[in-house]
């Protein structure tokens, strides 16, 4: 059958002529490298402070604080917050820190330094809060409500005072069991395990006992004497651990517990209080991933009220988003969902009734921002393009900002600059509802950092336009557009790049960069469009790098993504194969010389794509790669796959282990030795298999790594695959 690529919207990354072919490195290109930072559009911190006041990075050592159009700005710089910390006797700053927002309608910024977090008031130059933090102490939680702090120390939760009293919460003793920290492998939406109530009488928290999940031995070789160092890890099939949530009151001291109930293994996800503090809303997930019960509990005696809705799919439910009252109206909720196919909004009472569908259409919401202070209008951002873009891919390249009236139903797009065809657009929201801090890129726009009035819908003003970082170097041709599925019909967006001064009589070797699994996306409509500081070092080295986002990647709604449900490897391998196709009809590509690359999921895809096609790649290299899945954590591996028992088959297929007598090209796998993510079991296993198989695997481990080589070694990671691609590929 001969297969049709529809190639849209071909764009080919600028091309200064003027430009010089000056060197560069890995230390340029690569995060960690020395001079990375120099090589990435400039980009300036900008949050909300107090009234509707921006807060702006202005050189090294100030920020300039201002509302929308409004002058005099008020100055933030190193030298005056010096001289607050000394009136308070506090030790100063060699450099100013990180600043978050303490309150939402006052100016005090809040930083730690040197176990101490300072609230700064920026209008008077004062300091107007110091909490001396306990040693030891993590998951920092502030309140603004009460000003105070909740923290774990070791398998506790604690809380401190404005005054400086440390008030134990818990007192769990027993080993395997830990409160106050984030739970269910940090899935579901789950980013902590403490939940102030909006008033702060109340503190909301994650139990986990795991002392029925089985220890993964790690090991620490920076001891003299190494030592084992046990982490907990469910493996599919196995045992779970068992979440409970308490309910701490500051005023009498006591905690209730909510009455979750049996079975004790299932998912409570996405836990958010009522704004009258009397009822705590969990997401109820099953352990088969397939069925969510929306259930409010009473705050005061951990009763189960009611089950407001049910979600149930044949594949699975993954709820990421808590319940979120409208202002003004308590006995409303925004609910996020994928049940018609697309994440979308939807407006429920807190009867459970459904009163309206807010969002809808072939596209996806990916966050909400917040409202304006009446509650008549939610912001939110999504791949929805705007109706006057000339946008030219049928998939979701573009990410606008959007304003939707909650009774009338209508959406604005806030991005003036979506004219221009796909971007990115990332949305920060004043306190009132009535600005948003757009930054922007596109394929053309490196950063754009802009006002707009969100009532008139109009640029009030522009805080950064970033100059290409590249501007002086000769840079490779980018070329991007889709290609269809291996299901016949789906439209896959890929980009390519072009060996550097590409000779259209010469064929080149060619590497496929791969994830291919949920919850990433690798084409972009952002600057570059999501070609890597690596991807261009390796075209200028003369080779072509290619990307496809193939089915079973994020963004493009839940049948996109599911149908890699129980067959990992199957259809997401298949598109892959359609994008080697694709290669081989470019004249420049030399089919005899294709590699193929990819870490974690994509590492999984880069030995398997080795393994199941071997006279197609010569040469792959795979980091932190799943090997077999039923080595996987439950939450993940169970969503996709199901428990082992239930998908023998699946499991069968996707194990990697049995595929090792394939292999026939180079592969080199690297790993992590501390991975808490795909365990380092995975690889050693597929070379346990090799060596049995008679087959001939290279390796490299990274001592003292988790799941990804970050920091000051991650150049070195890079310098290691290119190297590996050099001997035999290139």
């Amino acid at each position: 059958m001969k297969i049709k690529y529809w190639i849209i919207g071909l764009l080919l990354f600028p091309l200064n002529l003027m430009a010089q072919d000056k060197e560069l490195t890995l230390q340029d290109l690569i995060p960690g490298g020395k001079n990375y930072a120099k090589f990435q559009p400039k980009n300036q911190s900008v949050i909300w402070v107090g009234e509707d006041m921006y807060l702006i990075q202005d050189g090294k050592d100030s920020y300039r604080g201002a509302k929308p159009k409004q002058y005099p700005e008020i100055q933030v710089s190193r030298a005056s917050l010096n001289q607050a910390l000394q009136d308070a006797g506090l030790d100063t700053v060699s450099r100013l820190p990180r600043f978050t927002v303490a309150y939402k309608s006052k100016p005090v910024l809040a930083f730690t330094h040197k176990g101490h977090r300072i609230h700064y008031n920026m209008e008077t130059d004062q300091v107007v809060g110091n909490y001396t933090l306990p040693r030891g102490g993590a998951n920092l939680d502030f309140c603004p409500a009460n000003n105070y702090i909740a923290f774990t120390e070791g398998q506790n939760l604690k809380v401190l005072s404005p005054e400086g009293e440390i008030i134990p919460v818990t007192h769990e003793s027993a080993p395997g069991i830990v409160c106050g920290t984030s739970v269910h492998q940090n899935e579901f939406g789950i980013t902590k395990g403490t939940f102030w109530s909006p008033k702060g009488n109340s503190l909301a928290f994650y139990r986990m006992d795991e002392s029925m999940v089985t220890d993964y031995p790690f090991v620490n070789i920076d001891k003299r004497v190494a030592k084992a160092e046990p982490h907990k890890y469910p493996m599919a099939g196995m045992k779970s651990h068992h979440v409970t949530v308490g309910v701490y009151n500051l005023a009498s001291g006591k905690t209730i517990w909510l009455k979750t109930g049996t079975p004790k293994e299932k998912f409570l996800t996405n836990i958010a209080w009522s704004p009258d503090e009397q009822h705590i809303y969990i997401a109820e997930l099953n352990r088969e991933q397939n069925e969510m019960h929306l259930v409010s509990y009473s705050a005061a005696t951990g009763n189960r009220e009611q089950v407001l809705f049910t979600e149930k799919d044949d594949k699975y439910v993954e709820p990421q988003h808590s319940v979120l009252f409208v202002p003004n109206h308590p006995d409303q909720f925004i609910w996020q969902s994928e049940r018609d196919g697309f994440n979308h909004l939807y407006l429920y009472n807190t009867e459970g009734k459904l009163l309206k569908q807010l969002t809808q259409g072939e596209w996806v919401v990916l966050s909400v921002e917040g409202f304006d202070t009446k509650g008549e209008n939610i912001f939110f951002t999504g791949t929805k393009p705007s109706p006057i873009s000339s946008y030219s891919y049928g998939t979701p390249l573009c990410i606008t900002n959007w304003k939707l009236n909650l009774k009338k139903g209508n959406a604005i797009c806030l991005n003036h600059e979506a004219i221009l065809g796909s971007g990115v657009h990332g949305a920060s929201l004043s306190p009132s509802g009535k600005y948003i801090i757009d930054s922007y890129s596109s394929w053309d726009i490196p950063r754009k950092i802009v006002i707009t009035d969100a009532q008139k819908n109009k640029v009030l003003e522009t805080l950064l336009v970033a100059e290409n970082p590249y501007k002086e170097y000769v840079m490779p041709e980018v070329e991007r557009g889709h290609i269809t599925a291996a299901d016949g019909k789906t439209k896959l967006n890929y980009f390519l790049v072009k060996p550097l001064n590409m000779d259209s009589t010469q064929q080149y070797p060619t590497i496929v960069y791969v994830y291919g699994g949920p919850h990433a996306q690798l084409v972009t409509g952002s600057w570059m469009g999501g070609v890597s500081g690596w991807d261009i070092y390796m075209a200028r080295r003369g080779y072509v790098v290619f990307t496809v986002d193939g089915r079973g990647s994020a963004n493009r709604g839940h049948a996109f993504e599911s149908v890699i449900h129980r067959q990992l490897g199957v259809n997401e391998m298949a598109d892959q194969v359609k994008g080697v196709e694709f290669l081989k009809t470019k004249p420049y590509v030399d089919p005899d010389r294709i590699g193929v690359h990819g870490w974690s999921f994509g590492g999984f895809m880069t030995t398997n794509l080795m393994c199941s096609y071997p006279d197609l790649f010569k040469v792959g290299v795979a980091g932190g790669p799943v090997i077999d899945w039923s080595n996987y954590e439950i939450m993940y591996g169970e969503r996709y796959m199901d428990r082992p028992q239930e998908n023998p088959e699946g499991y069968k297929n996707s194990n990697l282990k049995l595929k090792a007598k394939n292999l026939k090209g180079h592969l080199l796998l690297i790993h992590g030795d501390i991975d808490p993510v795909v365990v380092w079991q995975h690889s050693l296993g597929f070379l346990k298999a090799c060596v049995d198989a008679n087959t001939y695997p290279d390796y490299f481990v990274y001592p003292r790594h988790e799941h990804n080589v970050i920091g000051k070694d991650r150049p070195h990671l890079h310098e290691k695959i290119t190297r590996y691609f050099d001997d035999y590929l290139k």
